[in-house]
């Protein structure tokens, strides 16, 4: 177990569920980005093969929140250089949590401003309620979405949609998120969202955390690149999980893993593409 000072982190066997209840309305600050870099530190390490993220937060008025937006009001007395340095560690941090060799599901009930719509970006599975609401409202501060809005939204909704979110920071429900593809799953509220993130990892538990690892650094080392660099990746994971022993364990409970079973897979070996 890790020690978090402002998230609440429960591991169960195979599966991490991480619930945000931090500051006045679940913001991203210095605090929350250690402790998300410690959370990292766990998921690289191959102990749990899901992560589940989500928030049951309320505002004084009993508005849902998820995540609203990045802690502005610490800045205050901050320098520039202080300000580049943050947000470059931001980011940093979304691309370590989007590669971490983990199913990551996120449940979105509330409002996922500025921060908390990039955090979609880092996610591998996106569920939200009817409650969930999305905007990129930086430009209107004078800055803009930089922990992955400008460099990496565009690959999940496309140039369109994101120009218009982080342009305009027009807020969207839960629909239109999925209809853009910002999200992946509709679920009548937040219970029904987190039971449905639980079935997936139950999935998750009886899969090989080797090779599910290598499939998911394949995938995305994938993206952007040439046929045959695609090919060759995911050439190389395939072979990762021959050399690790795993197809061979496969092989050998074919009959027990076709009628449902979790052979006894091997210790967790990281696939570097």
């Amino acid at each position: 177990m890790i020690e978090l000072e402002s998230l609440h982190l429960v591991v169960d066997g195979p599966t991490a569920r991480l619930r945000l209840d931090n500051g006045k309305a679940n913001e991203m600050g210095r605090v929350q980005l250690a402790d998300w870099e410690r959370v990292c530190d766990l998921l690289e390490s191959g102990t749990v093969r899901t992560l589940i993220t989500w928030s049951d937060r309320r505002s004084s008025k009993g508005a849902p929140i998820f995540i609203a937006g990045a802690n502005v009001t610490e800045r205050a007395e901050w320098s520039n250089d202080d300000v580049r340095a943050h947000v470059r560690r931001q980011r940093a941090l979304l691309v370590r949590l989007r590669h971490a060799p983990i199913f990551h599901v996120a449940v979105v009930h509330g409002v996922a401003l500025g921060w908390g719509t990039e955090f979609m970006i880092a996610c591998d599975w996106r569920i939200a309620t009817p409650g969930a609401r999305f905007s990129l409202p930086e430009t209107g501060l004078g800055i803009l979405p930089g922990a992955g809005g400008a460099s990496e939204l565009h690959a999940l909704i496309g140039p369109s949609h994101t120009l218009r979110l982080g342009m305009t920071g027009e807020m969207i429900d839960a629909t239109e998120a999925h209809r853009i593809g910002l999200v992946d799953e509709l679920s009548a509220d937040v219970e029904a969202g987190r039971g449905r993130a639980d079935a997936l990892a139950a999935r998750m538990a009886t899969r090989s955390p080797t090779a599910s690892a290598a499939f998911k650094a394949a995938v995305l080392a994938s993206i952007g690149v040439p046929p045959e660099d695609r090919r060759e990746r995911e050439a190389r994971a395939y072979e990762h999980c021959v050399a690790t022993g795993e197809a061979a364990i496969g092989r050998a409970n074919f009959a027990s893993i076709t009628a449902g079973e979790a052979p006894p897979w091997g210790p967790f070996q990281r696939f570097l593409p």
